[in-house]
């Protein structure tokens, strides 16, 4: 069934305080959406981010973000003042977020709440919520407690006792920070609480949500420290080897991307019970999944731990097949979509074609003028998802004024792109008429946003992960423009 969606992360709706929210206005673009024809809303990780921002390292894989919290909701639930949320400074650009003064102001507005719902800790729902969370949630908001008592710094460098989980010192922790503890588990509470409810609107109004799920995770993170022998350390758990790109076209040095490889033989042992758990707990909070560097479970690029490039790597075969096999068998069918971006062998196609799940084809890549790319439209089939760009592109705008001169005369011809229509409409209008069973959009294309609205740029930091789309921008003659052309080309 052909189908279509947008691409926006939660972050990236506008909002009174500083960062899109799961608030009012999540809701009213899920009502967007519905005007616009759409069936799917795909987001990037919800995790809660560390350094650098970037929802691609997490302190958690389970864990949800809770400057996503909507603060305006717990206003209405009397545990905060619109005083008090208005006093602080979130930023002053409605289209950037300021991370900077999210984590110092965030942290210390949800305590406030939670100070005043602190009753809650003894309720039958939070207490089921623990529950249903154990296998997860007592490590992270431990972690959480020892890593804002220890000024921050990586677990790796915590005192040995703490950092190697000696029992003396986790039961002299545990009494110590037990107030932390209970905050962290707290705003986990209200992030699912408000999570679950946006989920419901979303799929009672026929709108589905895609998720995403890195591969890898955070060196520097609840998981690691939790569960080191699922990870490639030595006997002082510092990593041996860490992921990242090759040299290529783009990177003469490669991308030194720096989470710790798994230790595949550990997890194959254990039947993959932690991914099992790690998937799992995606599907209760997506409909579909899309799995970050599917190209890794083939085969992975380790560069030693001490090195400060990715020149120095080597290609290492990860668990193929087995691990899909594996997830079948305990979760059933799962709707997930294979992020097979970048450097394909002919082991990777047989790997995705093996798994039967849908391939990406992003359409910036396509008009390499230099050679016939499997991203041009005649060579697809009907099992793929298709984007114009990712929130690793460029925008179309950006795009069309950055790119080489001959890839976009190439595209123009391919296209019969023209003035009139706009080149980013009509770039749009043939994403949407290829045969791919999902076309995906980001909303800076819709938006026909520049460079200005790049989410992120590969191998950068600083600068990424800031869109918001400004209040109003979002419209019904939008919307019922998408619908136009959605409903054209049967979508």
């Amino acid at each position: 069934m052909r189908a279509s969606g947008i691409l926006m992360h939660i972050s990236s709706l506008p909002s009174r305080y500083g960062i899109g929210t799961m608030g009012k206005e999540a809701y009213q673009f899920i009502d967007f959406l519905v005007k616009a024809g759409q069936k799917y809303w795909q987001i990037l990780p919800v995790g809660i981010t560390s350094y650098g921002d970037s929802p691609y390292f997490s302190f958690s894989t389970f864990a949800g973000n809770p400057y996503f919290i909507d603060l305006e909701t717990l206003q209405e639930e009397g545990l905060l003042t619109e005083k008090e949320c208005n006093l602080i400074d979130w930023g002053d650009d409605p289209k950037n977020v300021d991370f900077g003064k999210m984590f110092d102001n965030r942290y210390d507005i949800l305590r406030i709440a939670y100070n005043r719902d602190k009753e809650i800790l003894t309720h039958p729902d939070f207490i089921s919520f623990q529950e249903k969370s154990k296998d997860w949630l007592d490590d992270f908001a431990f972690y959480m407690a020892l890593k804002f008592n220890f000024s921050l710094i990586s677990w790796q460098e915590w005192d040995e006792d703490i950092k190697k989980r000696e029992p003396k010192a986790m039961a002299l922790f545990r009494n110590k920070l037990s107030d932390d503890i209970n905050f962290f588990s707290y705003i986990q509470y209200k992030f699912f609480q408000q999570w679950n409810k946006l989920k419901a609107y979303a799929n009672q109004n026929g709108i589905k949500i895609i998720g995403d799920l890195p591969i890898y995770v955070a060196g520097d993170g609840s998981d690691t420290w939790s569960h080191p022998e699922l990870f490639l350390f030595d006997k002082n758990l510092k990593p041996i080897d860490v992921a990242g790109c090759p040299p290529d076209a783009f990177s003469a040095t490669g991308q030194l991307w720096g989470n710790p490889i798994y230790r595949w033989e550990v997890h194959k042992e254990t039947k993959f019970a932690w991914w099992i758990q790690r998937v799992k707990k995606a599907f209760e909070l997506y409909d579909t999944v899309r799995i970050d560097h599917f190209r890794g479970f083939e085969s992975f690029y380790a560069i030693p731990g001490k090195d400060k490039t990715a020149e120095n790597g080597e290609w290492r075969k990860g668990p193929g097949i087995e691990i899909f096999k594996a997830l079948k068998k305990k979760l059933g069918k799962l709707d997930i979509i294979a992020e097979d971006l970048g450097y394909l062998t002919d082991d990777v196609r047989k790997l995705l074609k093996d798994s039967g799940y849908p391939g990406m084809k992003v359409l910036q890549f396509a008009f390499d003028s230099r050679e016939n790319s499997d991203y041009l439209p005649h060579n697809y089939g009907n099992n793929c998802v298709v984007y114009t760009g990712t929130h690793d592109n460029e925008t179309l705008a950006g795009w069309f004024q950055t790119a080489p001169k001959a890839d976009v005369a190439f595209a123009k011809k391919y296209f019969r792109l023209n003035k009139r229509e706009g080149y980013n409409w009509g770039f749009i209008k043939e994403t949407l008429m290829t045969t791919a069973d999902l076309a995906v959009i980001p909303i800076q294309d819709y938006l026909d946003l520049g460079c200005e609205a790049r989410m992120n740029t590969p191998s950068t930091i600083g600068n990424n992960w800031k869109f918001r789309v400004t209040p109003g921008a979002l419209d019904d003659k939008l919307a019922t423009k998408i619908a136009r052309v959605t409903k054209l080309y049967r979508r």
